[in-house]
């Protein structure tokens, strides 16, 4: 059974692989709040203790809006700590997964999808913090994967923590009858968390490199937002947005790695079963 170290075992992405992992691999979590205030060398020492066989770094500040406006913190939480579990992970012989993000892919013209090698320079702080990381933890250690991941998603429940996501969103709309904008010039995939999850698995055995990691999307946001509310039969007022980007991903990578999900369209119903609704 592999041992499996994972950073951010407090956030969204990280308290559900703690529990949705259980069991199947020797799980092992950074203290909560260690890797927002640790020094490269304290977390250095944790990871020479933890003997771990693969690090999972799920940690970072993904909030968009934040990292621009604080872009040291951005720096800190999404490139330097990235590099430091880089630099641990070959001081121990670990085999490092991180998560990227889409963001990677702001700024490029078309609507998409995008293949791994189309990125150039990301027109947000985070876009452009998260694609710097993977390329100096590639440098650093060519056999670390890094997964760009899409917005994901998860109902409430299980008692794991929760934060705004699509299905959310668009429930709370209906619920206050509130508008709920999206544009039918953007494009992006949006996952069901827990299939991200169950796919860590075989992406701990990836050849390194960057890997596009999620549900693929053709639909516009607007399409994606309207078929959600249809497959939960919820009727929130939809707006019609102007936004134009696309950070939709051709994720044929993986799948030819054997790493598949659902499409957006199809994964909310597979999210609606398996939570009985």
């Amino acid at each position: 059974m592999k041992k499996v170290l994972v950073s951010g075992a407090g956030g969204f992405v990280g308290a559900r692989t703690l529990q949705q992992l259980a069991g199947r691999v020797q799980l092992e979590a950074f203290p909560r709040g260690m890797t927002a205030r640790a020094s490269r060398e304290e977390l250095l020492a944790f990871v020479r203790a933890a003997e771990p066989e693969v690090i999972v770094h799920t940690a970072a500040i993904s909030d968009t809006g934040y990292s621009e406006a604080h872009p040291q913190e951005s720096r800190r939480a999404n490139v330097e700590l990235t590099l430091w579990m880089a630099q641990a992970a070959r001081e121990t012989g670990a085999r490092l997964v991180c998560f990227s993000s889409d963001q990677v892919y702001a700024g490029l013209p078309g609507k998409g999808p995008f293949a791994e090698d189309e990125v150039r320079t990301p027109a947000n702080v985070y876009g452009r913090h998260k694609l710097e990381a993977e390329q100096r933890v590639l440098d650093l250690l060519p056999d670390a994967v890094m997964l760009r991941a899409t917005w994901m998603y998860d109902l409430p429940g299980r008692g794991l923590p929760i934060r705004g996501n699509l299905p959310l969103n668009l429930l709370d709309a209906a619920l206050h009858g509130r508008e709920a904008v999206f544009s039918d010039r953007e494009y992006r995939g949006v996952t069901y968390v827990r299939q991200a999850i169950e796919n860590l698995l075989p992406a701990m055995d990836l050849p390194g490199g960057s890997y596009n990691f999620g549900s693929e999307n053709p639909l516009t946001m607007y399409d994606t937002a309207a078929e959600f509310c249809r497959v939960m039969d919820i009727l929130p007022r939809l707006v019609r947005g102007d936004r134009v980007r696309s950070l939709a991903m051709d994720c044929a990578r993986a799948r030819q790695a054997g790493i598949a999900f659902d499409d957006t369209a199809r994964g909310i119903r597979r999210c609606l079963k398996e939570y009985g609704l």
